[in-house]
């Protein structure tokens, strides 16, 4: 082989190289929207109907307890009145006031457990909304990963979160890097029949916590003095 055909070869070989690792250097990004996955998954919808469900039996055994709470509340102050009358004798004051420091004592039980169950009740819906979203966020983060990679994707990053700094982490992508539907496909082909369609993210979006530091039942008040 002369210097000339070697010389080729050897710029040749070393063309291929440069395209091999410029090939392999060359990341390709796709973007997906977890948050709007996550929030039009079918699965998630159901996890919220339950939620709110179990939300509302918790919200009437609270207000139960209310209830009973308040008819405390109207005893005590039945017995308020009765020290007001001037006709009772020192031995029925004295029993009447016994019964009202009772009543007093059966109340802040009473208020103890309205704040017991409350705070029982939304800790361990908490959990089960936490629970059930890093599942289904890691479920729906492997189906991503694998249409990115079916479309030869190296990077993938989520679109939905802001920054530290409050704006997106991503400035601009190409739309037609964006695999958020396709992953939506895959992830709702199982939707049960008659099921709503997937809502929009920002509609959902509320929904997602709902039981989430919520207390809408009445609180408890015992104005009673002793």
């Amino acid at each position: 082989m002369n210097k000339s055909l070697k010389s080729l070869f050897v710029l040749a070989v070393a063309g291929l190289f440069a395209a091999s690792v410029q090939a392999q250097s060359t990341p390709k990004v796709c973007v997906v929207d977890m948050a709007k996955l996550y929030d039009g998954h079918f699965k998630t919808e159901e996890q919220n109907t339950k939620l709110r469900t179990d939300q509302q039996k918790a919200e009437d055994e609270l207000k139960k307890l209310n209830d009973e709470g308040n008819a405390l509340v109207k005893q005590a102050q039945d017995l308020q009145e009765q020290l007001k009358n001037a006709t009772l004798t020192d031995a029925a004051k004295t029993k009447t006031q016994q019964d009202l420091q009772a009543k007093a004592e059966e109340i802040q039980r009473k208020q103890n457990d309205v704040n017991n169950f409350r705070a029982n009740t939304q800790r361990q819906l908490q959990q089960r909304i936490n629970t059930f979203k890093q599942l289904l966020l890691e479920e729906i983060s492997k189906i991503a990963v694998d249409i990115a990679k079916s479309k030869g994707a190296t990077l993938l990053l989520d679109k939905s979160g802001p920054s530290l700094i409050g704006i997106s982490n991503i400035i601009y992508f190409d739309s037609s890097y964006d695999i958020t539907e396709d992953v939506a496909k895959v992830i709702n082909k199982d939707r049960p029949a008659g099921s709503a369609a997937a809502p929009a993210a920002s509609a959902a979006k509320p929904a997602a916590k709902p039981a989430a530091g919520k207390d809408s039942a009445p609180s408890v008040s015992f104005p009673v003095s002793k």
